[in-house]
C-alpha cells in the first residue's frame, strides 16, 4: 500500500513537470513570432492621357441619288438599249418608243406653222398700205383698225403654230427615254412590244448613284446634347475643319477601307424613338457598299487631351449601384472612392469625377483590401512576394 502511494506521487510530479515545460516552450515560441506583414495590392497611378472619343452607331446604306425612269409619252416599246445591272451615263438612251405617230404630228404642226406664216405676210402688207391711205383720208379709221387687228391675229396664229411645232418636237424626243442621272441601273419592268403610258405609276427601271453613298445612322437626342455641351466647354477638340470623321464596319465585322465624313444631322427628333438621324457620306469606287446594307459607323466625336482612364476590372458598384473604386490614400490605408464615369474606351472607363492625377487605384487584391486597412501598394502586374508564415519564422 505504501509502495503504491509513492508510485502515484512520482507519476503526478512527472506529469506536472512535463506540463510546465510545454507551457514555457509555448510562451517562448509565441513571444518570438514576428507581426504579420500588410497585404500587397496591385495599383495603377492615374495619369491624364490624350484619347479620341468615338461612338459606334448602327445604320443602313442609302444611294446618293435615285431616279425612277418613266415614259413621258404613250406608245409601244421598240427596243431596250441597256444591260440590267450595268452602269449607265446621264443622257444615255435606255428605251425606244415607236416614234412614227409623233413624227407625223410634228410634220402636221410644221405645215400649220407654214400656213400661218404665209397668212401673216399679206396682212402686214395690207396694214402698211392702209397706213399711207389713212393720212390722206382715203379710207376710214375703221378700215385701218381692222387691218391692224388682222396683222395681230396672224402673228398670234404664227406663235401658236410655233408652240405646236415645239411641243411635237419634244414628244418626238421623249420617244427616246434617256437616263436622267449616272449610276447603276436595276432590272427592267418591261420588254420590247409592251405598251407604256405617259407618267405611268410603274417605273420602267430605277437608277441609283452608288459612288459616293450615304450611310444613315441614328443617335439618341440625349447623347447629342451631351456632345454639344462637351464641345462648348472645350473638353473635346475637333480638327481644323470642324468636320467629324467616320469609319465603317461591314456586316461581317471587317472594317471598310475608306473613311467618310458627317454631312448633317436631322433638324427634328423622332418622337417615337427619341433619336436623331445623322447622314454620313462615304466614297464607294469599288461599289462594295450596296443600298440597304446594315453597317456600323464609328463616329469620331473629338479629342480629350486630359482624359482619366481606369481599367474596368478596378471599378465596382456600391449597394446603390453607383460606380466606385478603392484607392490607396494617406498612411497607405485603403479608401472607397465613388466616381462618375462617362463611357467605356476599350477596356477602360473614362472618369469624369471622383479621381485626380496621382491617385493610386487598386486593381488586384481588392478582396484583401478593406476600407481603413493598411496595405502595401505595388505596381499592378509586378510579381508579389508571399508573406512569411509563422512556421517559417520559427525556423
Amino acid at each position: 500500500m505504501q509502495r503504491m502511494s509513492r508510485t502515484t506521487v512520482f507519476v503526478f510530479v512527472g506529469i506536472l513537470s512535463l506540463s510546465l515545460l510545454l507551457t514555457g516552450c509555448g510562451k517562448k515560441n509565441t513571444a518570438s513570432a514576428p507581426p504579420s506583414a500588410p497585404p500587397e495590392v496591385g495599383v495603377i497611378t492615374v495619369q491624364p492621357q490624350a484619347v479620341t472619343l468615338t461612338s459606334e452607331l448602327s445604320g443602313r446604306t442609302a444611294p446618293c441619288q435615285v431616279a425612277e425612269v418613266r415614259p413621258q409619252v404613250t406608245g409601244i416599246i421598240q427596243k431596250r438599249l441597256f444591260t440590267e445591272g450595268a452602269e449607265v451615263k446621264a443622257g444615255q438612251v435606255l428605251f425606244q418608243i415607236d416614234p412614227a405617230r409623233y413624227r407625223a404630228t410634228l410634220s402636221s404642226a410644221k405645215a400649220i406653222l407654214a400656213r400661218a406664216e404665209a397668212n401673216l405676210l399679206p396682212a402686214r402688207l395690207k396694214a402698211g398700205r392702209y397706213q399711207e391711205l389713212i393720212a390722206s383720208k382715203a379710207i376710214s379709221q375703221q378700215d385701218q383698225d381692222d387691218a391692224q387687228a388682222a396683222v395681230k391675229q396672224a402673228e398670234a396664229e404664227v406663235a401658236a403654230a410655233q408652240a405646236a411645232v415645239e411641243n411635237a418636237r419634244i414628244n418626238v424626243q421623249y420617244t427616246s427615254i434617256a437616263a436622267p442621272i449616272s449610276g447603276r441601273i436595276g432590272r427592267s419592268s418591261v420588254t420590247a412590244g409592251a405598251l407604256v403610258t405617259a407618267n405611268q405609276e410603274e417605273a420602267l427601271a430605277t437608277i441609283q448613284q452608288l459612288d459616293p453613298i450615304f450611310v444613315d445612322v441614328t443617335r439618341s437626342s440625349s447623347e447629342l446634347l451631351q456632345l454639344k455641351r462637351q464641345l462648348a466647354a472645350k473638353t473635346l477638340q475637333t480638327d481644323a475643319s470642324g468636320a467629324a470623321r467616320v469609319k465603317l464596319l461591314l456586316e461581317d465585322g471587317t472594317p471598310y477601307p475608306l473613311p467618310g465624313t458627317l454631312k448633317f444631322s436631322e433638324v427634328s427628333v423622332d418622337a417615337g424613338t427619341g433619336s436623331v438621324t445623322l447622314r454620313t457620306l462615304f466614297p464607294n469606287p469599288e461599289q462594295l457598299l450596296l443600298p440597304g446594307m446594315f453597317v456600323r459607323a464609328i463616329l469620331e466625336e473629338g479629342n480629350n487631351d486630359s482624359a482619366l482612364l481606369v481599367p474596368q476590372r478596378g471599378v465596382t458598384r456600391n449597394p446603390a449601384g453607383n460606380p466606385m473604386v478603392f484607392v490607396v490614400g494617406a498612411e497607405e490605408k485603403v479608401e472607397a472612392r465613388p466616381i462618375k464615369v462617362a463611357r467605356t474606351i476599350g477596356d477602360s472607363w473614362l472618369v469624369e469625377e471622383g479621381l485626380k492625377t496621382g491617385d493610386r487605384v487598386i486593381l488586384e487584391g481588392i478582396q484583401r483590401a478593406r476600407p481603413g486597412t493598411v496595405v502595401k501598394a505595388v505596381p499592378f502586374g509586378a510579381p508579389t512576394v508571399a508573406p512569411a508564415t509563422p512556421a517559417a519564422a520559427t525556423k
